[in-house]
């Protein structure tokens, strides 16, 4: 009995998910099919053992006995107590395909194939539904995936926000069912056997659909610059609610002057007048949320001094603990001074000097 690896005729590993299988499954066969290669003998016979490998690689059950049966089959049990149990489980399970078997005319399928996959009956073989690509049975594929990014304000951050958003999404297309290819076929009996398969027109054999679409999304509070949103079902669309894709959504926080993000820790530059800094006093500072909050300053500040109002940043989520609203002194001196306050200025300076103030200059020292 001819036993052929089926990853390997797809180039994939045993360990490949079923979307591996279905995107080799569909390369392979652009490649090697007929109406591209008319008259190539070798491309026909590659074409064949590409579907009989999909076959059953793309049905869990198949995939499952095939794996335990591998190329050392007849090394187990014998081939009728195996013929049995295929019988048995295919019963169970209701007989796979409920009458709308599919052949793909053609034959030349594997001897373990057709012993043990139900490749008997005019050489062609079975499968429940026409999806998955030229006509074989596949599990209803779950739509693609999308990513996005969307621009909010540090406000919308802590507070939480509702946006528009524009994208184009990749739906399954409607015209093949997503499998990328379009078939001609004729019923005999309960059977539908396949004439011909070729890439889809409306698709271009991709099995998507470029389709535009708005949303009206919740930015939750406590969102950070890179935080990923998860929107169950927003992504392309199945041919089935429950087989829709998801949308990743990435936050992006634009920072607004005179605030900037840190983390969940904002930072903001808070410069005070040199008087306030040395006498020490209260001074009104703006908040990241949009309120003012009352802030003192201590008296002998200096420029750098960090002020930390606790849990004031972006609010908590999740595990994640709030963040801190910091605020930098930057001390400034006046530069328009009044004669009045020219001459007390002086005055200041000359009774720090009969003081005997250390010169704040008097560490600065040139290496030679």
């Amino acid at each position: 009995m001819e036993f052929r690896d089926y990853y390997k005729v797809l180039g994939v590993e045993r360990t490949a998910t079923d979307a591996d299988i279905k995107s080799a499954f569909r390369k392979l066969a652009r490649k090697h099919h007929p109406d591209v290669n008319p008259g190539n003998k070798d491309a026909e016979k590659q074409f064949k053992q590409i579907n009989e490998a999909y076959q059953v690689l793309s049905d869990p059950a198949k995939r499952k006995k095939y794996d335990e049966l591998g190329a050392d089959w007849e090394h187990g049990i014998s081939q009728e107590e195996m013929m049995r149990r295929y019988a048995r489980e295919q019963a169970a399970a209701g007989g796979r395909g409920g009458g709308h078997a599919a052949h793909f005319d053609g034959g030349d399928f594997s001897d373990f194939f057709e012993q043990f996959f139900g490749g008997a009956g005019g050489g062609g073989f079975h499968a429940g539904s026409p999806r998955g690509g030229f006509g074989f049975s596949a599990e209803p594929v779950r739509a693609p995936d999308l990513r996005a990014e969307v621009q909010v304000t540090l406000y919308d951050a802590i507070k939480g926000a509702k946006r528009r958003l524009e994208m184009v999404a990749q739906d399954e297309c409607a015209t093949c069912g997503g499998s990328g290819i379009t078939t001609t076929e004729e019923r005999q009996g309960k059977n539908r056997i396949i004439q011909s398969a070729h890439a889809c027109p409306t698709c271009g054999g991709s099995g998507v659909i470029p389709t535009p679409r708005a949303l009206e999304i919740t930015i939750p509070a406590g969102v950070t610059d890179g935080t990923q949103l998860r929107l169950k079902g927003q992504g392309g669309r199945g041919t089935r609610p429950e087989l829709n894709g998801d949308l990743f959504l990435t936050v992006r926080i634009d920072e607004q002057p005179p605030f900037a993000i840190a983390g969940r820790d904002v930072r903001c530059e808070l410069p005070v007048w040199d008087y306030e800094a040395a006498l020490g006093a209260e001074v009104t500072a703006p908040t990241a949320d949009g309120a003012k909050v009352s802030l003192k300053i201590p008296s002998g500040s200096q420029t750098g001094r960090v002020l930390r109002l606790r849990g004031r940043g972006i609010p908590s989520r999740g595990k994640e603990s709030a963040g801190d609203l910091l605020y930098e002194l930057k001390v400034l001196a006046p530069t328009d001074l009044t004669d009045e306050e020219r001459k007390l200025m002086e005055q200041l300076a000359e009774r720090r000097r009969a003081r005997g103030v250390t010169d704040p200059r008097a560490e600065l020292r040139v290496r030679s």
